[in-house]
């Protein structure tokens, strides 16, 4: 017996030792454990510190151990392993109990119990699979001893903790306590604690709500163990089992919903960054520049705006018809149609870019209002007020009569999309149940506001709705920005020895583009020429053929040169005339921090939507503000804030920019933009309309905002006879001023060092004189000043006197078909097609001495203008702007 004793246990400790060789030649390194980097969740915060998004392959927060509260490793160890601090890896008495059990569950179709450790579910989860089997136990149970000798307790206990999933997309326990309770670690009851601990074996088996009293049992069970392991008391027990489990969704104030245009682009910017494995499994900690407050204005504005132009071009029918809302058939509507609709109804998805409005079936029309099934069952009434506007829409937007009965708009069975009428929209009191009829506008646009100083983007709106449409016409769409870009042609004249109050003339301008193409012919957007006037009005006015003079006396190098220092466009345009006109392409963000750089004094500044990011251990590894601050890391203790040094890079003479500035100030106050006179602050800015109206503009800016506005539709097409800058976009940029600037004082310009103020008469640029009307105070750079002894005198109206004109000056004096045509040609007029000041570069092909452009020539009366060829404009070139 001895012997056989001896043979047997030699035996069976071959096979152990057998065992142990075969199972364990094949397992997973376990030494990478040593090296765990868990995937976390990225985690983007608006600037005020509230979350914008989240972005994760696996929902985790890493916490170490020692900031995880005492009861939640309390709660764990007595639901997952009491004796997790006692035993080598491997719990003998939990396996010889899971036996037992499983010996009694034989031919059930129970799943067989598991009696792992906590060690042995960190083997598990971060080196096996789950699959069920004894070869899977016994490679974990060899890990498990592996891992106790290579590790101490508490490092093992911190990665089951931070690894171990706990359903509603949470890995780990810090991010399972705000997906469940909105709470962070520190603040879970003991009852959380407990219900957190119930999750790690089947989640998905007491979920809170949809498996409620199946939770709190679990929960109620592990406080039973807690209890039974001494770790709390009977009182605590008792306590907390007759709490509510109650689950808690993130505070609204912790979170924002606004700006997904803006989160997707700071998206694309994190994996351009630090690529998609950064970004989804990095754990960074991303602080962006996004206003909630500008952004949310910002977004309804924006629909406001589109939504009124979308109406003023009428009504493009109903979303669909109730008989083929189901299935497509075309078949016409049942008898008992009306009597189950409500179920039909509801069941319809709305169409994407909805939004808040409701789907509704027409059920009636009537002489005076049609009446409509809500999918909540309810009826209501569309009036036939609310119907006026929804003329049928025509080719190239136009529209046809106004309706005059409900039945000219609505018929039985429509699906149309409602709202209902607010008394504030209506005017007056409006009884429950009135509903307005609501259409998704095909058109779109976007708007950027950013801070002109740091470049930071406050809010972007991309388009009328983001589950429509991802693409972002604010930062994505390249569309030609029209008039909008004529202050940059100026701003390159200023720097180039012109003033605002230089004179040009605005008179027809022809050029030949060469063989076999029209002759280009830009013209005013009033179809009128306006003669000499000083390029103060000329931008203020938008006058194109002035633009085009001014851009061809520069020199279009050199405009373009300025352009992309102000980053307009992507890549260099053709240096050709028509781009004065703003026959390029550029993006909308582009085109409003090129006005930042204006308004900021002319210093380089890089749009930003990201402020700072942080890597999961709080390390900064990015930053948009490069400059150091050495006195920033100290504890302040009074006096003056650290000094910052300012390194923008200067690009233009601030002189220049402000010359600018105070221009595009009267635009608001006397020209294009001048419906935003009455905002009560300070703001400049410029509309913008191309060709056949495709593109609408208004960009502008406040002392310390700057702020861009677009309209057009994504497949260029006209926007309607009309409706340029000033009316389709300056509304909105308007609109979300006003919120904007609600609480903002009033504050001028600033004012560069050594700008001259002299007081001159506006419409004609000459120094001011007692009895003038229409004075302004003009910037003029030192030396450059007017005096009574300049060019800037009035003219001799002699010439003009065939034409029957008094004044030149007055607005309208030369009729289209007879521009200019009044100027001698006579050496020493007066009245020179283009007055060009001390140091601006000469155009080839104008003779040395003499003192203006020698095109066009302007004929005598009665004469054909004879217009001096120049360099042809490319094939299909088109001006730019027209307002």
């Amino acid at each position: 017996m001895l012997g056989l004793g001896l043979v047997g246990v030699v035996l069976a400790g071959g096979a152990f030792v057998y065992g142990i060789w075969h199972y364990g030649r094949d397992l997973p390194d376990y030494n990478a454990l040593a090296e765990y980097d868990p995937a976390m969740v990225t985690r983007v915060h608006a600037g005020d510190g509230r979350l914008l998004n989240e972005y994760a392959t696996e929902n985790r927060i890493f916490v170490p151990l020692k900031a995880i509260p005492q009861e939640v490793i309390d709660a764990f160890l007595s639901a997952e392993d009491k004796t997790f601090y006692e035993h080598p890896g491997v719990d003998p008495l939990g396996i010889l109990n899971a036996v037992v059990i499983n010996l009694r569950n034989l031919g059930g179709d129970r799943r067989p119990v598991g009696a792992s450790t906590i060690t042995q579910q960190v083997a598990k989860n971060f080196l096996l699979t789950n699959e069920v089997s004894i070869d899977r136990k016994v490679k974990e149970a060899i890990l498990a001893f592996r891992i106790e000798k290579a590790y101490s307790k508490d490092r093992i206990l911190e990665l089951y903790l931070n690894e171990i999933y706990l359903g509603a997309g949470s890995y780990g326990v810090a991010s399972a306590a705000l997906n469940y309770f909105d709470k962070s670690l520190a603040e879970l009851t003991l009852a959380e604690a407990a219900f957190l601990a119930a999750l790690p074996k089947a989640p998905n088996n007491y979920h809170p709500v949809r498996r409620h009293q199946a939770a709190v049992g679990r929960r109620n069970w592990v406080i039973g163990r807690m209890l039974d392991d001494g770790r709390i008391t009977p009182e605590q027990a008792e306590r907390v089992r007759q709490e509510e489990l109650v689950v808690h969704r993130r505070a609204a104030s912790d979170t924002t919903s606004e700006g997904q245009f803006f989160a997707e682009d700071v998206r694309r910017v994190l994996v351009s960054l630090f690529g998609d494995d950064g970004l989804y499994q990095g754990g960074l900690s991303v602080r962006t520049s996004l206003d909630p407050a500008l952004q949310a204005a910002a977004d309804r504005a924006l629909r406001r705006g589109l939504i009124a132009y979308d109406r003023r071009h009428g009504w493009r029918g109903p979303v669909g018809r109730f008989e083929t809302a189901g299935d497509g058939a075309t078949a016409g509507l049942p008898e008992n149609w009306a009597d189950d609709w409500a179920a039909k109804l509801a069941e319809l998805p709305k169409p994407e870019g909805a939004g808040p409005w409701s789907l509704a079936l027409v059920l009636e029309v009537g002489g005076e209002a049609a009446t409509v099934g809500l999918p909540d069952g309810s009826q209501g009434r569309i009036p036939m007020a609310a119907l006026a506007w929804a003329r049928k829409t025509l080719d190239d937007q136009r529209v046809g009569r106004a309706p005059s009965k409900p039945a000219d708009v609505l018929a039985a069975g429509d699906l149309v999309l409602v709202s209902p009428v607010e008394p504030e929209a209506a005017g007056e009191p409006v009884p429950e149940g009135v509903y307005g009829l609501r259409q998704i506008p095909n058109v779109e646009g976007g708007l950027v506001a950013l801070d002109p100083h740091t470049g930071r983007v406050r809010a972007m709106a991309g388009g009328f709705s983001y589950a429509r449409s991802e693409f972002n016409r604010a930062s994505q769409a390249k569309r030609q920005p029209g008039s909008s870009f004529k202050p940059f042609v100026y701003l390159t004249a200023m720097d180039h020895g012109f003033t605002p109050a230089s004179i040009v003339v605005d008179g027809p301008f022809v050029i030949d583009q060469g063989p076999g193409l029209p002759k280009w012919k830009p013209a005013n957007y009033t179809n009128k020429f306006y003669g000499p006037t000083p390029l103060r009005v000329g931008i203020e006015k938008s006058r194109n053929l002035m633009t085009v003079r001014l851009a061809q006396a520069v020199g279009m190098e050199k405009i373009v040169e300025y352009a992309q220092r102000f980053g307009i466009f992507e890549r260099d345009p053709r240096p050709v005339l028509s781009l004065s006109l703003g026959a390029g392409e550029s993006t909308l963000l582009r085109m409003t921090a090129a006005y930042a750089m204006l308004v900021n004094g002319g210093k380089r500044i890089e749009p930003s939507l990201i402020d700072r990011v942080q890597d999961k251990t709080g390390r900064t590894v990015w930053r948009h503000d490069k400059r150091d601050c050495p006195g920033c890391g100290t504890p302040y203790e009074g006096g003056p804030p650290p000094k910052l040094p300012d390194e923008r890079e200067q690009i233009v003479d601030p002189i220049s920019a402000y010359q600018i500035v105070s221009m595009l100030e009267g635009a608001v106050q006397r020209g294009t933009g001048v419906r935003l006179r009455d905002l009560g602050i300070t703001v400049g800015g410029k509309t913008g309309t191309t060709n056949d109206y495709q593109d609408a503009w208004f960009v502008g800016f406040s002392p310390d905002l700057a702020i861009g506005v677009y309209i057009g539709f994504d497949n260029p097409r006209t926007l309607g006879e009309g409706e340029a800058g000033s009316r389709a976009a300056l509304p909105i940029w308007k609109d979300f001023a006003q919120e904007a600037f609600e609480d903002t004082p009033d504050i001028p310009f600033r004012r560069p060092d050594g700008v001259s103020l002299v007081r001159v008469a506006q419409a004609t640029g000459r120094l001011a004189q007692p009895g003038d009307e229409g004075v302004i105070w003009e910037a003029f750079k030192p030396g450059t000043e007017p005096t009574s002894q300049t060019a800037y005198k009035a003219l001799d109206p002699e010439p003009y006197a065939a034409y029957g004109v008094d004044n030149p000056y007055a607005p309208g004096a030369l009729p289209y078909g007879q521009a200019g045509a009044a100027q001698g040609q006579q050496p020493g007029s007066p009245y020179q097609p283009l007055q060009v000041p001390p140091g601006a570069q000469q155009d080839q092909g104008r003779s040395a001495g003499q003192p203006g452009v020698q095109q066009p020539g302007y004929p005598q009366p009665g004469q054909q203008p004879d217009y001096q060829q120049q360099a042809p404009q490319p094939a299909g070139a088109t001006a730019g702007g027209l307002y």
